[in-house]
């Protein structure tokens, strides 16, 4: 009953094409051993064959596809230095590195790895294919394969009423990466006759990194190890950033692999508007002389409205730019024009100052971002808490805000150009980390002590709303609205917009939190392990036992409790001045 269960949902997950159901074979194999009846020929004759159906030359059609019919993206694909909009600096870094280590390498150098970083569609991979092409270099890059030994037998075998739930039948992606690295290592390619040798230069390019190394880097960087010492050519992974807080790069490689293995790292920017309207506006206009008939030619305000709204992602925005020329799509047609005329109107209708009129149309255009391809608008940390500690305003005219009693004009400013909890969201951290950065870098850029001291209080009753664990995830989006706020208005060099005091530009520092933490848990560790004989906490050694213990000269306790004691019981201020 469990076969004949299992049998009709798999079958009709892997299509009709395959094999007859276990139970169903069997019986029928039986019933046709005793009186072979019509209805079983009829079954028999109505039954697939076992052998496989080729797909039609699906493949073939999708190889042969005509240019017309192709993306945008893959049709109007860089073909040179020139057509990528990429930093010139960085292009001229990555192909200085590629000749130091393929043209200049000395006959028993290691391998050498490099590293692309950077956002989704900054040019990391079009970069490195074109400069392959022009320095004559092989690419022979890794793809995670897929399981092709995996047949309706192994699945209904794993779901079985006996079955232990082994795992898939297919060899690991770890083994099959590190035979993958020593087989493009060890191998040249046919040299074939006419060519110089010159044309058997390579690099290995890893884009598609195996899953199995986010959760063991350990895997990944023995692999790494062994390649550096005998590889004979480059290794170039390229991996994407993402917004959040957890980042592929760090996990992957830690600080002390990339100084141990000599990893030479490069951090890719979001494409520049200025450069993303050059090829969105060659693009359009290639289209525009192909099919007038198929496509819709877009103004510049509303390219450079797509633009935005892609965050620096060209890929994106050239997708959205084809879906949003498609004439076919009358909806589209009539959603830009109904944006640009409630913009224009909105526009309009602010009779202030031209300033302030430039201003609003900014960011009323910045909200309202197309509905086709817009990406969420992300903010770096950094350039996020600029935003914040700079806190640019606007005039307001007395007649538009309403005065304050005299009694509370001290607290009198004028309207931000920016909403805080916006700015928290579009940084992609918690509010409580981002709490974190503003109270590390808020000191520098005031200018008056009473400005600090009312800042200090706003963070202080922003941490205490999120101090009951039960309400945190509550109570973090009105922490970091108070934090922010508070931060802003109590800087008075900066109450309005006339105003642009403070103390200028400060770089900004990343929290010593994580360093005092990272320290407080290998005291903790340590305290533990050291004096474990006296069975308490690790708070309480640090803060109640080892404090007594330094007073006291007990010659029975060995070097390394007694180095301990020195460090944590004494709080010498010496050796950490301000403690």
């Amino acid at each position: 009953q469990v076969a004949e269960w299992l049998a009709r949902p798999f079958d009709d997950f892997f299509g009709s094409t395959g094999t007859a159901h276990c139970a169903a074979a069997g019986r029928s194999r039986r019933q046709q051993q005793r009186a072979p009846s019509p209805g079983a020929e009829s079954s028999k004759a109505a039954a697939p064959p076992r052998k496989r159906t080729k797909p039609c030359a699906k493949p073939g059609r999708r190889r042969s596809q005509p240019r017309e019919e192709l993306p945008w993206v893959e049709r109007y694909r860089p073909e040179t230095q020139n057509d990528l909009a990429v930093q010139k600096k960085k292009i001229e870094e990555v192909e200085t590195w590629l000749k130091k280590h393929i043209f200049q390498r000395q006959p028993k150098q290691g391998g050498s790895l490099l590293l692309l970083t950077g956002p989704p569609g900054c040019g990391k991979t079009a970069t490195l294919q074109i400069l392959a092409r022009d320095l004559g270099l092989q690419v022979q890059e890794w793809t995670n394969p897929l399981s092709l030994d995996f047949t309706k037998e192994d699945l209904r075998n794993m779901f079985g009423h006996d079955s232990n739930f082994h795992t898939f039948p297919s060899q690991a992606q770890a083994a099959l990466f590190q035979d993958f690295l020593l087989r493009a290592n060890k191998y040249n390619k046919l040299q074939m006759l006419g060519e110089s040798s010159e044309s058997d230069k390579k690099l290995i390019l890893i884009e598609d990194i195996p899953n199995q190394f986010y959760r063991d880097p350990g895997s990944l960087h023995e692999i790494l190890r062994s390649f550096v010492r005998t590889s004979r050519c480059p290794l170039v992974f390229i991996i994407s950033d993402n917004f959040s807080g957890d980042s592929n790069q760090r996990s992957l490689f830690p600080p002390e692999i990339v100084e141990e293995l000599c990893i030479f790292s490069i951090s890719f920017k979001p494409i520049a508007p200025t450069n993303m309207m050059k090829v969105l506006n060659r693009i359009a206009a290639a289209e525009a002389s192909m099919s007038r008939e198929k496509n819709y030619a877009l103004d510049r305000a509303s390219v450079e409205l797509l633009c935005r709204g892609c965050s620096g992602d060209i890929r994106s925005a050239i997708n959205s730019l084809q879906f949003s020329s498609m004439k076919g799509c009358s909806l589209e047609k009539e959603f830009w024009s109904k944006k640009k005329k409630s913009s224009t109107i909105k526009c309009e209708e602010a009779r202030v100052s031209k300033v302030r009129k430039k201003s609003k149309c900014d960011t009323l255009e910045y909200q309202e971002i197309q509905a086709i391809g817009g990406k969420d608008a992300s903010i770096f940390l950094f350039h996020a808490l600029g935003k914040i500690i700079y806190c640019k305003r606007e005039a307001v005219s007395e007649a538009e805000c309403p005065q304050l009693p005299a009694h509370l004009s001290e607290h009198h400013r004028d309207s931000l150009l920016i909403q805080p909890e916006d700015i928290v969201e579009k940084s992609h951290m918690s509010g409580s980390m981002f709490n974190l950065y503003l109270h590390q870098n808020y000191v520098d850029f005031f200018s008056d002590i009473d400005d600090v001291v009312r800042a200090s209080e706003y963070l202080s009753t922003a941490d205490v709303l999120c101090s009951n664990w039960s309400t945190h995830l509550v109570m973090e989006s009105y922490s970091a609205s108070v934090a922010t706020r508070g931060v802003i208005h109590s800087n008075t060099s900066r109450a309005f917009a006339h105003q642009q005091g403070g103390m200028g530009f400060r770089p900004l520092h990343k929290p010593q939190w994580f360093l005092i933490n990272k320290k407080y848990q290998e005291n903790c560790i340590a305290a533990k392990s050291l004096f474990s004989s006296f069975c308490l906490p690790p708070e309480c050694l640090q803060t109640e036992l080892l404090p007594y213990l330094a007073m006291l000269a007990n010659p029975m306790r060995n070097q390394a409790q007694i180095a301990f004691i020195q460090d944590v019981g004494r709080l010498p201020l010496k050796r950490h001045f301000g403690r």
